[in-house]
């Protein structure tokens, strides 16, 4: 049994080949809601669109491979604003994938 302070192998040291790594796992994650209230007026705004999106994890280390969060979430849309939004979700925005800027 492992417990704090006792090393645990790695069991993917020393593979040299990308091909050679395990496969990721797949989890997946809905913020998919047919509705939602809209936050400028507080309308209940349906869904317009359904997109998707993946994020991914470092690994589990249960299971010594990499983790790919494929996030499920809705579009809405207000017809009182007439306007577009996102659920706002604090649980998304904390594992961001990162943008790169390009220079010319």
């Amino acid at each position: 049994m492992f417990g704090p302070g006792v090393y645990r192998p790695d069991p993917t040291e020393g593979i040299t080949a990308i091909a050679d790594l395990p496969p990721p796992e797949i989890v997946p994650y809905s913020r998919n809601d047919k509705r939602h209230p809209c936050p400028r007026c507080g309308h209940s705004a349906y869904r317009d669109k359904q997109l998707q999106r993946t994020l991914h994890d470092l690994g589990n280390l249960d299971l010594w491979c990499p983790r790919d969060l494929v996030v499920t979430y809705a579009q809405h849309y207000c017809t009182q604003c007439r306007k577009y939004f996102q659920r706002s979700d604090k649980k998304l925005r904390t594992i961001q994938v990162p943008t790169f800027q390009f220079s010319q």
